[in-house]
Parts: C-alpha cells; sequence; structure tokens
C-alpha cells in the first residue's frame, strides 16, 4: 500500500513533540511490513533538510509564520500544499495528524476536494477552544475534513467527546470514529547499574518536554527546589526546546541559582529514549495532557514515572504499578517524587513494570494492525 502521512512540523529540536514522533513510529513500522511510506511536513531549523528521518522517507517544506502571535496555529508550509496537490494520486490513502493549523488543514482541503482517502488523528489537539482562530477555522475547515474522513483516530472516550463537540451541528452524522492509542518502539533498556545512581553522581529527576505552559516546567522546579531544600540528594533536569514559556523558566531558574537544577535546552527527538536512560525518575508535572510519548518513551526504557491525575495515561499508570499518580500541587508533586528516590525497590519495581506495560500493551505491532485494518476498510471504499 502507498501511504502518505502528514504533519505539522519535522525539526532537529522535536518542537512540534509528540504527534511528529508519532507519525514516524507509525511509518517505520509500517515500513518495517512491506508498504509505502513517506511523511510530508513542514520545516525548520536545518542547515539542509534530511530526506530520511529514523529510516522513514520524508518531504520537508520550509515552514512560515503565516499569522504572528498565534503559535503552530498560524505556521502554514505553501511548498507542501503545491507538492500535494500535484502528487496526490501517487498514494492510496493519506493519515492527517490534524491540528488546527495552515499546514495540514489546506492538505485535508485538498484530500476531501479530490476524494482521496483519508484519516486523520487529533492527538487532543482539537477541541473546544477559545483561541482567536479557533472558531473561523472550525467553520471554514475543521468540522468539513473531520466530518468527510474516512475515519478520525481518537486516543481517549474524553477526546471522542470533545472532537464530537466540536463538529456536532444539530441532527448531522458525527465522525466515523476509531479508537488508537499511541505506541512506542522497543528501546534498549535502562542499564541495571545506573551510573547516575553511583557513590560521584547523585540520581538524576528528568523532564523532557517543551516548555510550554502546560507541560509546566516552573512548577517541575518549584518541586526540585522543595526537594533538595528537604535535604535530598539529587539533581534535576529539564530538556526540551522553548514552547513559548522559556522566559518564565529562566527567570524561575534564575530566581534562585542552584547549579542542581538545569535547562539543557533542545534534543534531537531520537536521542530521547537513550538520554531518558541515564535518568532515576522521570516527571511530566503537566495538566490536560492527553496520551503524551515522552511519558510512554520514559516507560518503555524501564524508569518510574510521575504524572498528574488528568493525564490520560494516569489510569493505565496506576492500574500497573507503573510509577506515581499524584495532584498537580507542587506539595503532591514532591512527596511523588521523594517516594521513589528514597526507595530503590519501589523505583526499580515500577520501572519494570512500566517497561512491560508498554511491550505488552502500547507496543507498535498493535497500533499498526489497527492502521492497517482501518486503511483496508477506506481503500475498498474509494
Amino acid at each position: 500500500m502507498r501511504i502518505l502521512q502528514v504533519v505539522t512540523l519535522l525539526d532537529p529540536d522535536g518542537a512540534y513533540g509528540g504527534p511528529a514522533r508519532v507519525a514516524l513510529n507509525q511509518s517505520a513500522e509500517l515500513i518495517d511490513r512491506g508498504h509505502e511510506v513517506t511523511v510530508a511536513a513542514g520545516t525548520r531549523g536545518y542547515q539542509v533538510p534530511p530526506n530520511r528521518l529514523n529510516g522513514v522517507p520524508v518531504r520537508l517544506f520550509t515552514a512560515r509564520t503565516l499569522v504572528p502571535g498565534t503559535g503552530f496555529a498560524g505556521v502554514g508550509a505553501p511548498g507542501l500544499q503545491r507538492w500535494f496537490h500535484r502528487n496526490r494520486t501517487r498514494f492510496d490513502v493519506v493519515h492527517i495528524h490534524l491540528g488546527r493549523d495552515l499546514v495540514v488543514l489546506p492538505v485535508a482541503v485538498c484530500a476531501r476536494r479530490h476524494e482521496i482517502p483519508y484519516a486523520v488523528q487529533t492527538h487532543g489537539m482539537i477541541i473546544p477552544s477559545g483561541h482567536p482562530l479557533a472558531g473561523p477555522l472550525d467553520a471554514v475547515w475543521t468540522r468539513k475534513v473531520l466530518l468527510a474522513a474516512g475515519a478520525v483516530f481518537h486516543l481517549t472516550p474524553l477526546e471522542k467527546d470533545q472532537l464530537d463537540a466540536v463538529t456536532r451541528l444539530g441532527s448531522v452524522p458525527g465522525p466515523r470514529f476509531v479508537e488508537l492509542g499511541n505506541g512506542v518502539p522497543v528501546y534498549p533498556p535502562r542499564p541495571s547499574s545506573n551510573p547516575r545512581r553511583s557513590n560521584t553522581k547523585p540520581p538524576e529527576v528528568l523532564f523532557v518536554a517543551r516548555i510550554h505552559a502546560r507541560k509546566r516546567p516552573t512548577a517541575f522546579v518549584e518541586t526540585a527546589r522543595a526537594l533538595l531544600s528537604s535535604g535530598v540528594d539529587a539533581r534535576f533536569t529539564l530538556v526540551g526546546p522553548d514552547g513559548g514559556d522559556g522566559r518564565a523558566l529562566r527567570t524561575a531558574l534564575a530566581a534562585a541559582p542552584d547549579p542542581r537544577i538545569t535547562w539543557e535546552g533542545p534534543l534531537d527527538p531520537a536521542d530521547v529514549p537513550r538520554r531518558m536512560a541515564d535518568a532515576s525518575v522521570y516527571v511530566l508535572p503537566a495538566i490536560r495532557e492527553p496520551y503524551p510519548m515522552s511519558v510512554l518513551e520514559a516507560m518503555s526504557v524501564g524508569i518510574p514515572v510521575v504524572v498528574t491525575r488528568d493525564c490520560g495515561l494516569a489510569p493505565l499508570i496506576e492500574r500497573t504499578g507503573s510509577g506515581v499518580v499524584t495532584d498537580p500541587a507542587v506539595p503532591a508533586l514532591v512527596e511523588a517524587v521523594a517516594s521513589l528516590l528514597e526507595n530503590d525497590s519501589l523505583a526499580h519495581a515500577m520501572g519494570e513494570n512500566g517497561r512491560r506495560t508498554v511491550q505488552v500493551h502500547q507496543g507498535m505491532p498493535a497500533v499498526a494492525d489497527r492502521l492497517l485494518d482501518t486503511y483496508d476498510d477506506l481503500v475498498g471504499t474509494r
């Protein structure tokens, strides 16, 4: 099968986060099964844009800010639109990782107009919103492409309800929903003897995500300060590109400088699992996080995770004992992290549970099976 996956942005810093990782992971698994897959995206940050990422063929087009001050919603890639219009008949099915932005929405509109079989996956990005561009984009494009899609992949029942609220107009039937969780490849496990737990280096607590207000990097800093003040011997590291909250993070770090709390900046997404394997605990204090890939990657290498109760993965983590689910308030985060730093046996057991859980429930083979079943249905109705 000839498959095109489309995502808003692929760049060396991983600025677009989970959706970009999902597109590449899915494509790599589908290629391993003998399918012809290309990922198309906007890009910035490369001196020379690559034609392959993680072994996946990619077509990258310059991303431009078309509407300033609106974040990713105002980003477009006109070259991608033109390329897709010329090459749309080369593909049997198009899988669009859909957000409210001017990169992927025009591709979806073109696929709809020319009756190219397409599916969309929204990653929790399309929900009822007060963003100034949400209303106009929904009225002109978003609602139509969701309703016309051959399948709308959703992560959780909550996301399905949110998408239904965006598309619902009177008695018009809603989208064709298909539940699809995120998956991760099998990464090498964390070493059984962690060098960061040696006599010369204290354990490391790690945050890997965009530095964005919703991810709450400053809450991570507050948690770190509270633990260090209580006498905990550990290092606290933030890794990720500036997603809009970089100034607030720098201010928080400068307010009471401590060499044990650092922001390393962005990291190539392909290197994230290896970087995680060097840490002792992974913490994502984010709120309203639908299905964070970084948490799955941390679990996959065998380190315990700490997430808040409204994280979409919280029920799985709690049920399988893969980490600690807690309230988002800093005192609760402090208690959760301390419980893992103070009890190596508990931390090790939760890390092993997480790795086993990902292999059994969140592996790429099950994701690819669901994708191919859905693609077959779409192509059959072409």
